[in-house]
């Protein structure tokens, strides 16, 4: 259920194929009330990072000049290769402000960079009992403060105010991620939460508690581009013949040029074993660095779930029930799209906000 809020925010998914913004209402659980989206550039945001600000403000200068609807008020969400995400153990310790300069002290050797070229932010999760006692577990997320300037300049460049910079991973959690109705198992069993667009981010919960997340190139944008270069075509003709071929319909019915639609097929399904052999890298990785949970079904969001076929093949090649992620209100034709931008427009736990502290003052 979708926590109470006393303002009304768009949450802005932003990856290298486009810019998804989405509105949800307020009480109840997470429905969309207004949502729009538009395509960007090639190379104004490559892996997840923002490589043209300029670009960036002018897309979303046009997306708000054709959507007077949306509310001014946005929350972005990052993902990349670069963002670090980690849990900590730390002693129990009561007061805030002593915590959090625990914290902060922890994360100097806890993270891949200076801490004064990082902007980082935690949020206490439960306590366990270890060898040395209890414990505070604390989810320590951080990134390049130069990284999060360009999200800050581009925004802001677009006449919008920031209200907070998550991650993408836990607005797709917030989404998607609900407890066992019954209190039973689904409750403690770990899910996988993939969103395959311009690139693999994936997530892997418990609930709605995030427990690993992880950001990987490619996606069905790498596919695209695979077919674009193969058959002398536009990148938006590529995506086009992508979901018009699928993964189902026996290619031999389909109408067209026949080698672009065997071309089409014969990329996609190369895709989705990219796509799987990232997922499975990575959660290789979460197993050895924290002896995760087993996972037992994993959720498709993005783009890719709109590609006829597509979770079907992934679960083939996962071993794995996939579903599609799907979240209420949004567009039938496209509602696996919207699913990060509804959860990043709703608070939740964890709450991490990435905006530097001088420019949390200046949002108010």
């Amino acid at each position: 259920l979708m926590a109470q809020r006393s303002k009304t925010v768009v949450g802005l998914d932003i990856d290298p194929t486009g810019i998804i913004a989405a509105q949800v209402g307020s009480g109840g659980r997470i429905s969309v009330d207004r949502c729009a989206s538009i395509t960007l550039d090639p190379g104004v945001v490559r892996d997840g990072e923002i490589l043209d600000v300029e670009a960036l403000s002018d897309a979303l200068k046009t997306l708000y000049r054709n959507n007077k609807n949306l509310d001014r008020r946005v929350r972005v969400g990052l993902a990349n290769q670069k963002i670090v995400v980690r849990t900590i153990e730390m002693p129990l310790i009561k007061d805030r402000k002593e915590l959090a300069a625990a914290v902060r002290f922890q994360a100097a050797d806890e993270l891949p960079m200076p801490l004064d070229q990082a902007v980082l932010d935690w949020q206490p999760l439960e306590i366990v009992d270890t060898d040395a006692g209890k414990r505070q577990r604390i989810l320590l997320v951080a990134a390049r403060r130069d990284m999060i300037d360009r999200v800050v300049s581009a925004v802001r460049g677009a006449g919008l105010r920031l209200e907070g910079i998550d991650l993408g991973a836990f607005g797709m959690i917030r989404a998607l991620g609900t407890p066992g109705a019954d209190g039973g198992a689904e409750d403690t069993a770990a899910v996988l939460y993939v969103a395959a667009g311009g690139l693999t981010n994936l997530a892997v919960a418990r609930g709605t508690q995030c427990l690993f997340t992880r950001a990987a190139g490619g996606g069905v944008e790498a596919i695209a581009i695979d077919l674009a270069e193969r058959r002398a075509l536009t990148l938006e003709h590529a995506r086009d013949w992508l979901t018009y071929v699928g993964l189902n319909t026996d290619v031999t019915t389909l109408e067209g040029d026949a080698e672009i639609v065997a071309d089409a097929r014969r990329a996609l399904e190369d895709g989705v074993r990219r796509v799987a052999t990232d997922v499975r890298q990575s959660l290789d990785f979460h197993h050895m660095q924290s002896g995760g949970s087993t996972v037992g079904r994993a959720v498709l969001t993005g783009r890719g779930a709109e590609i006829d076929g597509f979770a079907e093949a992934l679960a083939a090649e996962l071993n794995l029930p996939v579903t599609r992620g799907e979240v209420a209100g949004a567009p039938e034709d496209d509602a696996a799209t919207y699913a990060v931008a509804a959860g990043l427009s709703v608070p939740g736990t964890p709450d991490i906000n990435l905006l530097p502290s001088e420019e949390r003052k200046a949002a108010g």
